[in-house]
């Protein structure tokens, strides 16, 4: 089956939940308790072009990111130089692989289980990244430790956001697919 052209009303729902969902970190929140791997597996799950599932999130981040620097000023610009801008967008698309694992069986288990490896995958790279990409922490197996144990703070904040924005985007799309009848294909 050919996927959907890009602006076919599914492609075009997904890609809205999932820009809407990003633009939702410049609310007020937790540090780390942000939508980032929910979005990835979202579109993972849902997208039948593998290549706008992966870049769909990404340009969502993307979007954000530029909003936030346009709100934030010239300090938040300057993420984007450093390393772990790279590592966030590459946990973005590692994310939305392991979304690819969810088409066609979406259930609240395995979104819950997806969203914990993701959570989990995004702590330990953006840490790792931290700890080899800096100064911070020495280059032994003891400042890795230190990486780890200083990110623990920020992970339950990381798992929490991801279970929240799975639990919202995965939902309301489904209560979306239950009225609209162009968004009932397994992927779109």
């Amino acid at each position: 089956m050919k996927p959907a052209s890009p602006f076919a009303p599914g492609p075009l729902a997904l890609a809205g939940l999932i820009v809407l969902a990003a633009l939702t970190r410049l609310l007020p929140h937790p540090p780390n308790f942000s939508p980032v791997e929910a979005i990835a597996l979202f579109g993972g799950a849902y997208f039948a072009s593998r290549a706008w599932a992966v870049v769909v999130p990404l340009v969502g981040m993307f979007v954000s990111d530029l909003v936030l620097g346009v709100v934030n000023g010239g300090t938040y610009f300057e993420y984007f130089t450093h390393a772990s801008f790279w590592l966030v967008y590459a946990c973005i698309a590692l994310s939305t692989l392991l979304g690819f694992n969810l088409r066609g069986r979406v259930t609240g288990a395995r979104v819950l289980g997806y969203s914990l490896a993701g959570s989990v995958l995004f702590f330990l790279v953006t840490n790792f990244g931290t700890w080899a990409g800096g100064t911070m922490y020495p280059h032994t197996a003891q400042g890795l430790m230190a990486a780890y144990v200083a990110g623990i703070p920020f992970f339950q904040w990381t798992v929490l956001g991801t279970l929240f924005y799975s639990a919202v985007l995965f939902g309301g799309f489904a209560l979306l697919r239950r009225n609209v009848p162009a968004l009932r294909a397994q992927t779109v």
